[in-house]
């Protein structure tokens, strides 16, 4: 005796197809067609593992038909018929397209298909931040009572540009030692009558801290290795920070600096995933950078000056441009902490140019591009060359804008790229 028997008292002899319908229950056939497609339905809205949604795609005609607005997905190719058709990127699509497309159909379901729209934004909410951490690494950790020379001389010895902090006497790090910090100090005291720099270097971390850096100083943002890549991209740029210090949450210990690069490299080399199609979209129709107000500095600008600019507008780096706006050398923070390794901050009414001598790495020239090139393009470049930024020119190598990293993981993760429009901060 089955089920439906026991439930409504119906003979074996009875036409069964009724009693279903009247139990709301499906013919299994059907049942199956309906678990693929709440499947289906699931991982076009972010309710599915990534390794289920990444396997359906977005129907895009080559050109401009009804079908473009009828919510449809790809059905791909198969070799083996017979085994193939049962692969879930086949049916779940064939099912999906089979659906009416009306308001209470595959257009009700799915408003804005767009299956690629945030590709980027799933995986990074499906990924933690310990999936970045490397199996070997290494950390470069200043306890706050070592002086301020040799923690800056560590930084350049290292090849790091930022490092945690460590306070002995409250057992936890309180913050960061960063290049930005050493950029404060030498503009704050350079002109100051009362404080000579060449002094400022034997104080320890942190009377640094407590006594130089009190409006500039700020507490520590740090993120757990279980917390999701999405919130980790979240933090940098809300907090405009460029570090992220992975803590774990049990013994207190940073595991790993986070940065932009190390992010944007990780979405690049190791992921596998279906290409998003705004990637083939232009920098000028994305519009993604930054293009007014363009911070630039001169051959004989004074380092002084370029250090103000660095303080009071918050840019990483200046493009160095000749008379007629184009550019023939870049001048970054990083650059600046030749000075504490060479210990030639006493004069920083040099010129920039002379100050770009003392790089201590060979430099192969100023990456750029221009807004004519798609975001694809412009990612590789960044990844390949391993640069925080590339300067936007145009034709004549005129400086038209900046595109960062910032602003491609702005684009790639919290703003809606697929939509055409993205505003720097």
């Amino acid at each position: 005796m089955q089920w439906p028997d026991l439930l409504t008292g119906t003979s074996k002899r009875d036409h069964i197809t009724p009693v279903l319908a009247s139990l709301h229950w499906l013919p299994v056939s059907y049942r199956i067609h309906f678990e693929i497609l709440l499947f289906v339905f699931k991982s076009l809205h972010d309710l599915a593992p990534f390794y289920i949604s990444e396997l359906l795609s977005a129907y895009v005609p080559a050109r401009t038909m009804r079908s473009s607005s009828q919510a449809l997905l790809t059905v791909p190719k198969i070799r083996h018929k017979t085994r193939d058709n049962r692969a879930f990127s086949v049916v779940g699509p064939k099912l999906w397209n089979k659906l009416p497309c009306s308001s209470g159909g595959r257009a009700g379901f799915l408003i804005s298909l767009d299956r690629d729209r945030n590709v980027y934004t799933r995986f990074m909410k499906s990924h933690r931040c310990y999936d970045l951490v490397p199996t070997s690494s290494k950390l470069v950790v200043f306890d706050t009572s070592l002086q301020v020379k040799k923690a800056f001389f560590a930084l350049v010895s290292n090849g790091v540009r930022a490092a945690p902090l460590w306070d002995s006497n409250k057992q936890c790090f309180v913050g960061m030692l960063t290049i930005t910090d050493f950029i404060n100090i030498l503009h704050r005291y350079y002109k100051s009558p009362l404080v000579q720099i060449y002094e400022l270097e034997e104080h320890k971390i942190e009377t640094w801290r407590e006594l130089y850096l009190q409006d500039s100083f700020k507490p520590l943002v740090s993120i757990s290795p279980n917390a999701s890549l999405y919130d980790a991209v979240s933090s940098l740029l809300k907090n405009k920070i460029h570090r992220l210090p992975v803590v774990d949450p049990l013994t207190g210990n940073t595991l790993y600096i986070l940065t932009h690069k190390r992010i944007l490299k990780f979405l690049k080399l190791f992921v596998e995933m279906p290409k998003p199609s705004f990637l083939s979209q232009t920098l000028e129709e994305l519009n993604i950078g930054t293009f007014r107000s363009i911070a630039v500095v001169h051959a004989d600008t004074p380092l002084y000056t370029a250090l103000g600019i660095f303080v009071e507008q918050r840019v990483s780096a200046l493009p160095v441009v000749d008379d007629k706006g184009r550019v023939v050398d870049i001048y970054s923070k990083f650059d600046v902490i030749n000075l504490a390794a060479e210990k030639t901050y006493n004069n920083l009414d040099v010129t920039v140019t002379k100050a770009l001598q003392h790089r201590s790495q060979y430099f192969e020239g100023v990456l750029t591009c221009n807004r004519h090139e798609t975001l694809e393009a412009i990612i590789n470049r960044l990844v390949e060359a391993e640069v925080h930024r590339l300067v936007v020119v145009d034709e004549h190598d005129v400086v038209k804008g900046i595109v960062s990293l910032s602003d491609i993981l702005q684009a790639l993760v919290l703003t809606g790229a697929e939509e055409g429009k993205y505003s720097p901060s």
